[in-house]
Protein backbone atom coordinates (compact mmCIF):
# COMPACT_ATOMS: atom_id res chain seq x y z
CA UNK A 1 0.00 0.00 0.00
CA UNK A 2 1.40 3.26 -1.25
CA UNK A 3 0.34 5.15 1.91
CA UNK A 4 2.34 3.38 4.49
CA UNK A 5 5.29 4.03 2.75
CA UNK A 6 4.85 7.68 3.52
CA UNK A 7 4.89 9.42 6.92
CA UNK A 8 1.75 9.49 8.61
CA UNK A 9 0.58 12.36 10.72
CA UNK A 10 -2.92 12.99 12.64
CA UNK A 11 -3.85 16.85 13.29
CA UNK A 12 -6.52 17.31 15.37
CA UNK A 13 -8.80 20.61 14.03
CA UNK A 14 -7.21 20.86 11.24
CA UNK A 15 -10.25 21.65 9.06
CA UNK A 16 -9.36 25.27 9.43
CA UNK A 17 -7.07 27.61 10.71
CA UNK A 18 -3.30 26.58 11.53
CA UNK A 19 -4.49 22.55 11.36
CA UNK A 20 -5.62 23.07 8.02
CA UNK A 21 -2.46 25.21 6.83
CA UNK A 22 0.24 22.50 8.50
CA UNK A 23 -1.98 19.87 7.20
CA UNK A 24 -1.61 21.55 3.51
CA UNK A 25 2.26 22.10 3.85
CA UNK A 26 2.89 18.56 5.04
CA UNK A 27 1.07 17.02 2.60
CA UNK A 28 2.09 19.66 -0.35
CA UNK A 29 5.75 20.08 0.73
CA UNK A 30 6.52 17.00 2.16
CA UNK A 31 4.68 14.04 0.33
CA UNK A 32 2.54 13.09 4.06
CA UNK A 33 -0.14 11.62 4.48
CA UNK A 34 -2.14 13.96 6.27
CA UNK A 35 -5.24 12.59 8.37
CA UNK A 36 -7.56 15.07 8.86
CA UNK A 37 -8.91 15.33 12.67
CA UNK A 38 -12.36 17.36 12.59
CA UNK A 39 -15.09 17.34 14.93
CA UNK A 40 -17.62 17.67 12.01
CA UNK A 41 -17.15 14.88 9.73
CA UNK A 42 -18.76 16.81 7.13
CA UNK A 43 -15.80 19.67 7.13
CA UNK A 44 -12.98 16.88 7.64
CA UNK A 45 -14.17 15.22 4.40
CA UNK A 46 -14.39 18.29 2.46
CA UNK A 47 -10.99 19.09 2.96
CA UNK A 48 -9.69 15.81 3.09
CA UNK A 49 -11.47 15.64 -0.58
CA UNK A 50 -9.78 18.93 -1.55
CA UNK A 51 -6.17 17.94 -0.95
CA UNK A 52 -6.85 14.62 -2.59
CA UNK A 53 -8.42 16.41 -5.95
CA UNK A 54 -5.19 18.33 -6.06
CA UNK A 55 -2.90 14.94 -5.93
CA UNK A 56 -2.33 15.18 -2.49
CA UNK A 57 -2.50 12.50 0.05
CA UNK A 58 -5.32 12.63 2.83
CA UNK A 59 -7.85 11.09 5.08
CA UNK A 60 -10.07 12.44 7.56
CA UNK A 61 -11.49 10.49 10.97
CA UNK A 62 -14.27 12.82 12.69
CA UNK A 63 -12.26 13.89 16.02
CA UNK A 64 -13.66 15.51 19.21
CA UNK A 65 -11.48 15.53 21.76
CA UNK A 66 -14.22 16.45 24.14
CA UNK A 67 -15.93 12.90 23.67
CA UNK A 68 -14.13 9.71 24.99
CA UNK A 69 -16.41 7.60 22.54
CA UNK A 70 -15.22 9.88 19.47
CA UNK A 71 -11.43 9.14 20.40
CA UNK A 72 -11.75 5.72 21.08
CA UNK A 73 -13.39 5.39 17.39
CA UNK A 74 -11.07 7.74 15.85
CA UNK A 75 -7.48 5.49 17.77
CA UNK A 76 -9.78 2.57 16.46
CA UNK A 77 -9.82 3.56 13.02
CA UNK A 78 -6.34 4.20 12.62
CA UNK A 79 -4.99 1.24 13.77
CA UNK A 80 -7.42 -0.95 11.69
CA UNK A 81 -6.28 1.49 8.67
CA UNK A 82 -2.94 2.09 8.91
CA UNK A 83 -1.78 0.29 11.88
CA UNK A 84 0.85 2.96 13.33
CA UNK A 85 1.00 6.85 13.10
CA UNK A 86 4.45 9.05 12.92
CA UNK A 87 3.15 12.26 13.91
CA UNK A 88 0.41 13.96 16.50
CA UNK A 89 -0.10 17.81 16.39
CA UNK A 90 -2.18 18.41 18.88
CA UNK A 91 -3.92 21.29 17.35
CA UNK A 92 -7.56 21.16 18.70
CA UNK A 93 -8.49 23.75 21.11
CA UNK A 94 -10.55 26.79 22.37
CA UNK A 95 -10.15 30.16 23.95
CA UNK A 96 -13.31 31.10 25.78
CA UNK A 97 -12.48 34.08 27.84
CA UNK A 98 -14.13 36.86 25.90
CA UNK A 99 -17.71 34.34 25.26
CA UNK A 100 -18.96 35.73 28.81
CA UNK A 101 -19.78 32.68 30.16
CA UNK A 102 -20.11 32.17 34.43
CA UNK A 103 -16.19 31.48 35.31
CA UNK A 104 -16.88 27.83 36.60
CA UNK A 105 -18.02 26.87 33.12
CA UNK A 106 -15.16 29.03 31.61
CA UNK A 107 -12.62 26.92 33.61
CA UNK A 108 -14.14 23.79 33.00
CA UNK A 109 -14.96 24.09 29.32
CA UNK A 110 -11.60 25.42 28.44
CA UNK A 111 -9.66 22.84 30.53
CA UNK A 112 -11.74 19.81 29.78
CA UNK A 113 -10.64 20.80 26.05
CA UNK A 114 -7.64 22.29 25.80
CA UNK A 115 -5.88 19.92 28.57
CA UNK A 116 -8.38 16.76 28.93
CA UNK A 117 -8.44 16.54 25.63
CA UNK A 118 -5.50 16.97 24.52
CA UNK A 119 -4.22 14.55 27.09
CA UNK A 120 -6.59 11.88 26.34
CA UNK A 121 -6.12 12.35 22.82
CA UNK A 122 -2.10 11.88 23.18
CA UNK A 123 -2.84 8.92 25.69
CA UNK A 124 -5.16 6.57 23.07
CA UNK A 125 -2.68 7.21 20.25
CA UNK A 126 0.85 5.98 22.51
CA UNK A 127 0.45 2.66 20.84
CA UNK A 128 0.23 3.88 17.54
CA UNK A 129 3.24 6.22 17.78
CA UNK A 130 5.40 3.39 19.43
CA UNK A 131 4.78 1.38 16.41
CA UNK A 132 5.81 4.16 14.41
CA UNK A 133 9.44 2.98 12.25
CA UNK A 134 10.22 6.42 12.49
CA UNK A 135 11.11 8.59 15.43
CA UNK A 136 7.60 9.27 17.04
CA UNK A 137 7.22 13.04 17.13
CA UNK A 138 4.23 15.17 19.07
CA UNK A 139 3.73 18.54 18.73
CA UNK A 140 1.77 20.41 21.21
CA UNK A 141 0.45 23.74 19.97
CA UNK A 142 0.69 26.08 22.78
CA UNK A 143 1.50 30.29 23.53
CA UNK A 144 4.07 32.65 24.48
CA UNK A 145 1.08 33.65 26.92
CA UNK A 146 1.75 30.27 29.32
CA UNK A 147 5.12 31.44 29.73
CA UNK A 148 5.49 32.71 33.16
CA UNK A 149 8.45 34.66 32.14
CA UNK A 150 7.03 36.29 29.34
CA UNK A 151 3.67 36.75 30.96
CA UNK A 152 4.94 38.65 33.90
CA UNK A 153 6.66 41.32 31.31
CA UNK A 154 4.64 44.44 31.54
CA UNK A 155 5.52 46.05 28.32
CA UNK A 156 3.96 43.02 26.41
CA UNK A 157 1.52 43.79 24.30
CA UNK A 158 -0.92 41.37 25.87
CA UNK A 159 -0.15 41.96 29.45
CA UNK A 160 -3.47 43.60 30.43
CA UNK A 161 -5.55 41.30 28.00
CA UNK A 162 -7.48 38.91 30.62
CA UNK A 163 -7.35 35.87 28.99
CA UNK A 164 -6.84 33.63 32.39
CA UNK A 165 -8.04 30.48 31.84
CA UNK A 166 -6.79 30.26 28.26
CA UNK A 167 -3.35 30.87 29.56
CA UNK A 168 -3.60 28.81 32.64
CA UNK A 169 -4.89 25.91 30.17
CA UNK A 170 -2.05 26.56 28.02
CA UNK A 171 0.53 26.47 30.56
CA UNK A 172 -0.68 22.99 31.91
CA UNK A 173 -0.34 21.39 27.94
CA UNK A 174 3.02 22.63 28.37
CA UNK A 175 3.65 20.32 31.47
CA UNK A 176 1.81 17.55 29.47
CA UNK A 177 4.21 17.78 26.58
CA UNK A 178 6.75 17.74 29.00
CA UNK A 179 5.73 14.74 30.42
CA UNK A 180 5.08 12.67 26.73
CA UNK A 181 8.89 13.40 26.38
CA UNK A 182 9.76 11.53 29.42
CA UNK A 183 7.38 9.02 28.82
CA UNK A 184 8.15 8.62 24.95
CA UNK A 185 11.85 8.85 25.58
CA UNK A 186 11.95 4.70 25.02
CA UNK A 187 11.47 5.66 21.46
CA UNK A 188 13.64 8.85 21.14
CA UNK A 189 10.38 10.50 19.99
CA UNK A 190 10.47 14.36 19.48
CA UNK A 191 7.78 15.54 21.54
CA UNK A 192 7.92 19.62 21.56
CA UNK A 193 5.37 22.91 22.26
CA UNK A 194 5.24 25.44 19.91
CA UNK A 195 3.49 28.74 20.00
CA UNK A 196 2.60 29.69 16.28
CA UNK A 197 2.36 33.50 17.43
CA UNK A 198 -0.82 35.75 16.50
CA UNK A 199 -2.53 34.08 13.70
CA UNK A 200 -5.85 35.41 12.07
CA UNK A 201 -8.27 32.49 12.73
CA UNK A 202 -11.33 31.67 14.13
CA UNK A 203 -9.54 30.96 17.61
CA UNK A 204 -8.52 35.12 17.65
CA UNK A 205 -11.77 36.15 15.75
CA UNK A 206 -9.89 36.91 12.68
CA UNK A 207 -7.80 39.91 14.39
CA UNK A 208 -6.62 41.94 11.70
CA UNK A 209 -3.18 42.10 12.47
CA UNK A 210 -2.36 38.74 12.83
CA UNK A 211 -0.14 36.73 10.83
CA UNK A 212 -1.91 34.14 8.03
CA UNK A 213 -2.10 30.47 9.32
CA UNK A 214 0.74 29.70 7.22
CA UNK A 215 2.93 31.45 8.67
CA UNK A 216 1.97 30.26 12.44
CA UNK A 217 2.08 26.84 11.05
CA UNK A 218 5.75 27.14 9.89
CA UNK A 219 7.56 25.90 13.41
CA UNK A 220 4.76 22.81 13.75
CA UNK A 221 6.00 22.01 10.21
CA UNK A 222 9.97 22.31 11.12
CA UNK A 223 9.07 20.25 14.07
CA UNK A 224 7.03 17.49 12.23
CA UNK A 225 9.83 16.69 9.59
CA UNK A 226 12.46 16.20 11.68
CA UNK A 227 13.89 12.85 10.74
CA UNK A 228 16.17 10.24 11.66
CA UNK A 229 19.33 11.21 13.41
CA UNK A 230 19.70 15.17 12.21
CA UNK A 231 17.50 16.55 15.31
CA UNK A 232 17.32 15.57 19.15
CA UNK A 233 15.40 18.35 19.98
CA UNK A 234 12.67 17.29 21.90
CA UNK A 235 11.08 18.73 25.51
CA UNK A 236 11.18 22.35 24.36
CA UNK A 237 8.96 25.21 23.57
CA UNK A 238 9.60 27.29 20.71
CA UNK A 239 7.97 29.78 18.17
CA UNK A 240 9.19 30.38 14.60
CA UNK A 241 12.03 32.54 16.13
CA UNK A 242 13.76 30.06 18.32
CA UNK A 243 13.46 29.05 22.21
CA UNK A 244 11.24 30.61 24.54
CA UNK A 245 11.23 30.69 28.23
CA UNK A 246 9.06 28.50 30.84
Amino acid sequence: MAILNKTIVLISGANQGIGLAAATRLAREHNYHVIIGSRNPENGHKVADQLKSEGLSADTVQLDIQSEDSIAAAAAYLAETYGHIDVLINNAGVLLDRANLPIRQLYDTTFSINVAGTACLTEALLPLLRKSTERPRVIFVSTCMASLNISLDTTTPFYNIDYKAYDASKAAVNMLMINYSRILADKKALVNAVCPGLVSTNLTGYMAHGTTPEVGAQRLVELATVTGEKSDVTGTFSNRDGSLPW
